[in-house]
Formats: C-alpha cells, sequence, structure tokens
C-alpha cells in the first residue's frame, strides 16, 4: 500500500493508511498512517458498533492535519480490551513470521529481480542503490 499511496501523494491526492500492523506499515512506509491496536481484519473499529467506528475514523482523519513528516504513523488511543488479552487468546492473534529490516526473498531470481530494480533507481520514491 505504501507504493501506491506515494503515487497518489504524487499526484496530489492526500492519502491516509489505516493499520494494526505497526511494524509492517513501518517497513511500508507509507506517506502517513493510522496505526489501530486492534485484531487484524478490524482497521476501523469493532463489528457493529458504529458509533467507536465514527471515534475512530474521525481521530485517524486529524492525520491529516497532526502528521507532518512523510512516513509518519498516527497512533489512535482506543483499546480492543482493557488487558490486550485478545493478543495472546483472541482471533486478533499475531502468529506470523518473525519481520525483519533486511529483505527475504522466495528464490534466487526473485533477488536477482530486486537487486537490478535497485541499481536502477526507483521511479517511485526515487530513491537509488547505497
Amino acid at each position: 500500500m505504501g507504493l501506491i499511496a506515494r503515487q497518489a501523494e504524487a499526484a496530489g491526492i492526500p492519502t491516509l493508511s489505516m493499520t494494526s500492523a505497526f511494524d509492517i506499515t513501518r517497513a511500508v512506509n507509507p506517506p502517513r498512517a493510522a496505526f489501530l491496536d486492534y485484531p487484524l481484519g478490524h482497521t476501523t473499529g469493532k463489528p457493529g458498533d458504529a458509533a467507536l467506528q465514527r471515534q475512530i475514523l474521525l481521530e485517524a482523519l486529524d492525520a491529516f492535519t497532526s502528521l507532518r513528516q512523510p512516513g509518519q504513523i498516527k497512533t489512535l488511543p482506543f483499546r480492543w480490551d482493557d488487558n490486550g488479552s485478545w493478543k495472546v487468546t483472541g482471533a486478533g492473534r499475531d502468529d506470523r513470521q518473525e519481520r525483519f529490516d533486511t529483505p527475504q526473498y522466495q528464490c534466487d531470481e526473485d533477488r536477482l529481480k530486486a537487486e537490478r530494480a535497485v541499481s536502477q533507481g526507483c521511479a517511485v520514491c526515487g530513491l537509488h542503490a547505497v
């Protein structure tokens, strides 16, 4: 989503990424994001709770005025439960593999393609290989 958001921003369309996966969002680095510490799939609130969903969206939309630097992530103040037990016992348990700061490739061909692309520079963000 970060690449798509940066393209939209380059075309003059402001974007806001809603996320429940802070580490992934930081790695993808969208222009601006709002993080909600809720189970994956519940990025705008609990099902059936329209009042809470409205509060979450209004707080998230504030990111358009409160975030000043590209890549900033606003952490929303809402909590799924009082003690975070959903992270261990609930449907929102995050049991994905560990995330790394370096790229992980499924095969050597993917790695080579990525290295070639980086060496040529990124058309989206303008970054070049170091």
